[in-house]
Protein backbone atom coordinates (compact mmCIF):
# COMPACT_ATOMS: atom_id res chain seq x y z
CA UNK A 1 0.00 0.00 0.00
CA UNK A 2 2.85 2.58 0.93
CA UNK A 3 4.36 1.52 -2.38
CA UNK A 4 0.84 2.90 -4.23
CA UNK A 5 1.20 5.98 -2.33
CA UNK A 6 4.40 6.42 -3.18
CA UNK A 7 4.01 6.02 -6.95
CA UNK A 8 0.68 8.35 -7.03
CA UNK A 9 2.16 10.88 -5.13
CA UNK A 10 5.10 10.97 -7.33
CA UNK A 11 3.27 11.18 -10.38
CA UNK A 12 0.73 13.99 -9.38
CA UNK A 13 1.80 15.55 -6.31
CA UNK A 14 5.33 16.18 -6.32
CA UNK A 15 8.25 17.96 -8.43
CA UNK A 16 10.44 16.25 -10.96
CA UNK A 17 13.35 15.73 -8.41
CA UNK A 18 11.56 14.29 -5.42
CA UNK A 19 9.49 11.72 -7.45
CA UNK A 20 12.38 8.57 -6.81
CA UNK A 21 13.00 9.63 -3.18
CA UNK A 22 9.34 8.96 -2.39
CA UNK A 23 8.76 6.21 -4.34
CA UNK A 24 12.58 4.52 -2.37
CA UNK A 25 10.67 6.12 0.65
CA UNK A 26 7.34 3.66 0.18
CA UNK A 27 9.17 0.43 -0.90
CA UNK A 28 11.53 0.68 2.57
CA UNK A 29 8.59 1.44 4.67
CA UNK A 30 6.79 -1.68 3.15
CA UNK A 31 9.40 -4.23 3.65
CA UNK A 32 10.25 -3.18 7.11
CA UNK A 33 6.11 -3.62 7.65
CA UNK A 34 6.26 -6.79 5.93
CA UNK A 35 9.35 -8.05 8.54
CA UNK A 36 7.69 -6.11 11.21
CA UNK A 37 3.95 -8.00 10.64
CA UNK A 38 6.25 -12.06 10.17
CA UNK A 39 8.07 -11.24 13.39
CA UNK A 40 4.96 -10.73 15.29
CA UNK A 41 3.02 -13.50 13.97
CA UNK A 42 5.92 -15.95 14.47
CA UNK A 43 4.99 -15.46 18.14
CA UNK A 44 1.77 -16.64 18.09
CA UNK A 45 1.18 -20.08 17.94
CA UNK A 46 -1.31 -21.35 15.98
CA UNK A 47 -4.42 -23.36 17.26
CA UNK A 48 -5.96 -25.99 14.85
CA UNK A 49 -8.55 -29.17 15.48
CA UNK A 50 -9.82 -29.76 18.56
CA UNK A 51 -7.88 -28.45 20.88
CA UNK A 52 -8.99 -25.19 19.45
CA UNK A 53 -12.57 -26.05 20.68
CA UNK A 54 -11.43 -26.34 24.24
CA UNK A 55 -13.83 -23.83 25.89
CA UNK A 56 -16.06 -23.63 23.23
CA UNK A 57 -20.27 -23.62 23.50
CA UNK A 58 -21.80 -26.28 21.26
CA UNK A 59 -25.01 -27.66 21.09
CA UNK A 60 -26.22 -30.93 21.36
CA UNK A 61 -27.12 -32.79 18.30
CA UNK A 62 -27.97 -36.33 19.39
CA UNK A 63 -28.26 -36.69 23.01
CA UNK A 64 -25.23 -37.70 25.01
CA UNK A 65 -25.58 -40.25 27.53
CA UNK A 66 -22.87 -40.38 27.81
CA UNK A 67 -22.13 -40.44 23.80
CA UNK A 68 -23.63 -38.70 21.34
CA UNK A 69 -22.86 -35.86 19.15
CA UNK A 70 -22.89 -31.77 19.20
CA UNK A 71 -21.78 -28.96 16.60
CA UNK A 72 -19.51 -26.48 17.46
CA UNK A 73 -18.63 -23.65 14.92
CA UNK A 74 -20.26 -25.60 12.09
CA UNK A 75 -18.44 -28.91 12.89
CA UNK A 76 -20.28 -31.68 13.70
CA UNK A 77 -18.27 -33.72 16.76
CA UNK A 78 -18.52 -36.90 18.57
CA UNK A 79 -18.61 -35.73 22.05
CA UNK A 80 -19.29 -37.40 25.63
CA UNK A 81 -21.05 -36.42 28.56
CA UNK A 82 -20.82 -38.41 31.62
CA UNK A 83 -23.58 -35.81 33.39
CA UNK A 84 -25.74 -36.76 30.05
CA UNK A 85 -27.33 -34.16 27.70
CA UNK A 86 -30.37 -33.90 25.43
CA UNK A 87 -30.93 -32.44 21.74
CA UNK A 88 -30.61 -29.30 21.61
CA UNK A 89 -28.73 -28.37 24.92
CA UNK A 90 -25.94 -26.41 25.32
CA UNK A 91 -22.70 -27.76 26.51
CA UNK A 92 -19.01 -25.90 26.87
CA UNK A 93 -16.04 -28.33 25.63
CA UNK A 94 -13.88 -29.40 28.18
CA UNK A 95 -11.56 -31.39 26.94
CA UNK A 96 -11.04 -34.26 24.11
CA UNK A 97 -10.11 -37.88 24.22
CA UNK A 98 -8.68 -39.15 20.80
CA UNK A 99 -11.10 -37.60 18.31
CA UNK A 100 -13.95 -37.52 20.96
CA UNK A 101 -14.70 -34.38 22.47
CA UNK A 102 -15.23 -34.29 26.52
CA UNK A 103 -18.23 -31.82 26.95
CA UNK A 104 -20.06 -30.68 30.31
CA UNK A 105 -23.80 -28.75 30.39
CA UNK A 106 -23.16 -25.23 30.20
CA UNK A 107 -23.90 -23.09 33.03
CA UNK A 108 -25.12 -19.86 31.18
CA UNK A 109 -28.65 -19.98 29.56
CA UNK A 110 -27.80 -19.09 26.05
Amino acid sequence: MWIVAAVLLAIFVLPAPWGWPAIALGVIIEIVETFVWIRLLQKVPARAGAEALIGALARVTRACRPIGEVRVNGETWRARCDAGADAGQRVRVRGRDGITLVVEPAADPR
